[in-house]
């Protein structure tokens, strides 16, 4: 076995043991609404209808877009809610809901628009 070899295995174990960290570790999914049995993705654009999934629980909600200086940053918000969530990014597939109040303007209509998830949440709230 030469070095590349042994090397490359190491890391194809890590990124493997990386991921099945976040499942694991996940208390929630964040996925898109729709009436299919199967987890959807969102886009990530501001008012998108963004579901927390927590085994039998769903919580409804939607996603708030705030950009500055070419930046956007994701807030999830419960239905009927008023804290604000960042989605802190924790990986591949993965966020972190951080409590916290929103940094930016308002994005204009329909701003990025990048599709995600469904995502693994690794922190959740208590709703």
């Amino acid at each position: 076995m030469n070095f590349r070899h042994i090397a490359t295995c190491a890391l194809v174990g890590a990124l493997s043991c990386t991921t099945v960290s976040a499942e694991e570790n996940s208390c929630a999914t964040l996925a898109g609404t729709t009436n299919s049995t199967s987890l959807q993705p969102f886009r990530v654009r501001d008012g998108e209808p963004v579901d927390l999934i927590s085994g039998a629980k769903t919580v409804h909600g939607k996603l708030l877009v705030f950009g500055e200086n070419g930046v956007f940053r994701a807030y999830w918000q419960a239905e009927n809610g008023a804290e604000k969530y960042v989605l802190a990014n924790a990986g591949d597939n993965a966020v972190r809901l951080i409590s916290t109040p929103p940094q930016g303007s308002p994005a204009a209509q329909g701003e990025p628009g990048t599709t995600l998830g469904p995502l693994q949440v690794l922190s959740c709230p208590k709703l």
